[in-house]
């Protein structure tokens, strides 16, 4: 739906609002009345070989870094691999060879059948794990998968180091003719269609990346998106391709020039009726993220705020280079109307908000939105103060949710209003980086086996949907604004139950979350889901 069409629809308050009261009634708890700039936008899952969203037709675009094996030696005791600067094995010594994997997703939730090699260079390759060679021939070779025997094995034998094997690409079946010109798989386009905004942290390996230039930027000729990220040239396509606005977040490292070309690229490729929503790193005031620790050296050096208080320190330097780093953006665009400029700080850090992040050097001035992510949180410690994985663990899946409906749920709207309070303070739209539900063990809970069995029962859980009915009702009642909810597409674990759905061959109807946060994406005049 293009931009035009998206104002004019909701523009029609008075039809959209008895729409929406004919389809949902009165049990959802939505407001009569949509506001316009309320929006359902989406974060990625990140590129790996574990990824089960399955975004991509050419699956060697994820595939893991090469490993370097040697007859006889263990596992991943080769010698160092001389590789080229898109990540190519231009070298390899006698009795030796380099290895990947690719889909390494359990329970044949990936494609079977014949999948096509194609490379580019003079060399030997061989499969092994879910796959084998049905056919070969220089540059081409046919594969047979059985994804219900694990992950592709894909080993590279021999290379010619005058002419070395590069531009690999292994092709889900029935997709060879058009890979080269679409690369995106249609389930996927299909099922983000209508969502309003990306959010492509960790496309772009935001938590602790080591991109510092711009000639460290992932690219497309790369052997694959899982050590620096995905291209930007992909990422921008994706928004074209499905109308939608585009949130980067810039590399804590990356230097001015890096920040100029990305927005020059951006400027010249992202269609222009889209915005951009711009961010600082993720989660800077996270001290599990690398993007923490150097904005207190940063702050050090510049010699901010009290050296006894570091944590403050760094904060002043989040808040300095992110107007910085806005400051490029504008220079590129030539002003800011089409961006929208975020500072993303801690949920319901109101205190950080007035005497630092919002506030030093007037940093306000020079932004539009303030980030939150509003979590329904239920953290777990193995022990300590409070509810122990212990306790939890003895509940049923209906305790669970009801310390999520009476507990989590009441203090994320709380959060949600406070943090509003805060944005209407400095004339900011309040916007959601991430949200949803956290139901995960933590400083050793996450260990609890029967704890995180019950978390994942009640991500699955009829009730789950009602609750985030409850919670999307009350973003928008607060007068939100973009919310970007975390995540896409992802297998649960005993680190969290994230993604929407886990698997992308899952039927999503038979997912509450799914279909909660696809009610009120319709709600919101936004027609979003691979089923229309």
């Amino acid at each position: 739906m293009n931009a035009f069409l998206h104002r004019f629809r909701h523009g029609l308050s008075i039809l959209a609002c008895f729409c929406c009261l004919v389809i949902f009634g009165s049990t959802t708890g939505y407001s009569q009345q949509v506001k316009p700039q309320t929006r359902l936008g989406m974060n990625l899952e990140g590129p790996a070989d574990w990824n089960t969203e399955l975004p991509f037709v050419n699956v060697f675009r994820l595939s893991r870094t090469w490993i370097s094996q040697r007859r006889g030696a263990d596992w991943g005791q080769g010698p160092e691999l001389e590789l080229d600067e898109h990540g190519y094995v231009k070298k390899i010594e006698p009795d030796c060879w380099a290895e990947t994997l690719l889909c390494t997703i359990k329970g044949g939730h990936y494609p079977s059948g014949k999948y096509t090699v194609l490379y580019d260079g003079l060399g030997e390759f061989a499969f092994s794990g879910s796959a084998k060679i049905v056919s070969q021939r220089p540059g081409r070779l046919v594969i047979n998968v059985d994804s219900n025997q694990g992950p592709i094995f894909l080993r590279l034998l021999k290379t010619d180091s005058s002419n070395y094997v590069h531009n690999i690409r292994v092709i889900m079946p029935g997709f060879e003719k058009q890979a080269a010109s679409d690369p995106f798989h249609p389930q996927f386009l299909s099922r983000w269609k209508g969502v309003a905004c990306f959010r492509f942290m960790d496309w772009m390996h935001t938590n602790g990346s080591k991109v510092k230039s711009w000639a460290d930027r992932p690219k497309l000729e790369d052997a694959n998106f899982t050590t620096d990220g995905v291209a930007l040239e992909l990422m921008i396509e994706l928004c074209n391709r499905l109308d939608a606005d585009a949130w980067f977040c810039m590399p804590h490292l990356a230097d001015d020039n890096y920040i100029r070309q990305f927005a020059k690229m951006v400027k010249e490729q992202l269609e222009p009726e889209r915005k951009v929503y711009i961010e600082y790193s993720n989660e800077v005031w996270n001290s599990i993220f690398e993007q923490n620790r150097y904005a207190q050296r940063k702050a050090r050096e510049l010699a901010l705020g009290p050296a006894e208080r570091p944590w403050e320190a760094g904060g002043m330097y989040y808040s300095q280079r992110s107007v910085e780093v806005f400051q490029i953006w504008e220079k590129q665009f030539g002003g800011t109307d089409r961006l929208v400029r975020v500072i993303a700080w801690q949920s319901g850090s109101t205190w950080w908000l007035d005497n630092i992040i919002l506030t030093h050097k007037d940093a306000y001035k020079h932004t539009d939105a303030l980030g939150i992510a509003p979590y329904i949180g239920m953290n777990i410690r193995e022990n300590g103060k409070g509810l122990t994985a212990a306790t939890v663990s003895t509940w049923s899946v209906n305790q669970v949710l009801d310390y999520v409906e009476r507990n989590a749920l009441p203090k994320a709207i709380k959060t949600i209003r406070d943090s509003k309070a805060s944005a209407d303070k400095y004339h900011l739209q309040l916007v959601a980086y991430e949200g949803g539900q956290h139901l995960v063990g933590v400083a050793g809970g996450e260990n609890n086996e029967r704890m995180t069995q019950l978390f994942h029962q009640a991500n699955a859980h009829p009730r789950m949907g009602s609750i985030y009915d409850k919670y999307f009702s009350a973003w928008e009642k607060s007068g939100g604004s973009l919310f970007c909810y975390f995540t896409s597409v992802g297998r649960w674990s005993k680190w969290g139950s994230w993604g929407i759905i886990q698997y992308a061959d899952e039927d999503p109807e038979k997912s509450p979350k799914y279909q909660a946060i696809m009610r009120w994406a319709k709600h919101l005049g936004q027609s979003v889901g691979a089923r229309q």
